[in-house]
């Protein structure tokens, strides 16, 4: 399971992709400081676009996953991902990993499906890790925190052939259960929009591993906290030492 952007089985993701989606906004202003601090905190891979990865000047010394979807809060179908690079290409510009955005429920989701599907096939003949992200979302989709839901979401892909899955947390460590149980490859959790605390949030991580997912897939929660650096540090002591909210919330 994506040797390279794990530690002991367990993943601490920082997606920083948003820059697309919605601009410049606090946190991405300077990719090289939010970088450097959420690697000083533990974290064991970072998500962004093939274009913040040439831009660096700070070293990665953890997973890169090269994001391949895209589509941007200006348009008029936000929730139509597009493809937007090719894991060929990643790979020989140094990513560990690759990633799509798939939103299963919009008008749009059957071309998102068909690029997962092909997307899985380039990885595989490459040997190069496949994380998609699968999110409950778009006109069809009424509740996006539904276990049955989320759990279907989740499976489909499992099934067209990605190596770990990124999905939405349902909100509680028994009906998340259900979706990792129903999910044959490793899971990990979105982060989703900016919680209300700190104990909130390192809740909603502890259970998600409580029910057995692998780790988490963050973004604003983590990039946008007031310290990223002991932010991740306090998720990663969650996620790599078992710690529990309560000790991790004292490294805040």
């Amino acid at each position: 399971m994506m040797n390279n952007i794990n530690r002991n089985g367990r993943i601490l993701a920082v997606t920083l992709d948003h820059g697309l989606t919605i601009g410049p906004v606090p946190g991405l202003i300077d990719m090289n400081k939010t970088v450097d601090l959420v690697q000083k905190g533990g974290a064991s891979a970072v998500v962004a676009h093939k274009g913040i990865f040439k831009t660096l000047d700070t070293k990665v010394d953890i997973g890169k996953i090269v994001h391949l979807s895209a589509s941007t809060s200006l348009s008029v179908f936000p929730d139509d991902k597009v493809i937007v690079g090719s894991p060929e290409l990643a790979l020989g510009n140094g990513a560990d990993a690759v990633s799509v955005h798939i939103n299963i429920g919009s008008s749009h989701d059957r071309n998102m499906l068909e690029d997962l599907g092909l997307i899985a096939d380039e990885c595989s003949e490459l040997n190069i890790q496949l994380l998609a992200m699968m999110y409950p979302r778009g006109e069809n989709i009424s509740n996006p925190f539904d276990p049955k839901i989320v759990s279907h979401v989740a499976r489909i892909g499992a099934e067209l052939g990605a190596d770990v899955v990124k999905t939405v947390y349902t909100g509680d460590s028994e009906s998340f259960r259900s979706v990792v149980e129903g999910c044959p490859v490793p899971i990990v959790i979105a982060g989703g929009p900016q919680t209300n605390n700190d104990k909130e949030l390192l809740e909603m991580v502890k259970g998600a591993i409580d029910a057995g997912a692998v780790g988490v897939s963050m973004g604003r929660n983590i990039f946008q906290h007031n310290n990223p650096e002991t932010i991740t540090k306090a998720i990663s002591n969650i996620i790599f030492d078992n710690s529990s909210v309560e000790s991790a919330l004292e490294v805040i």
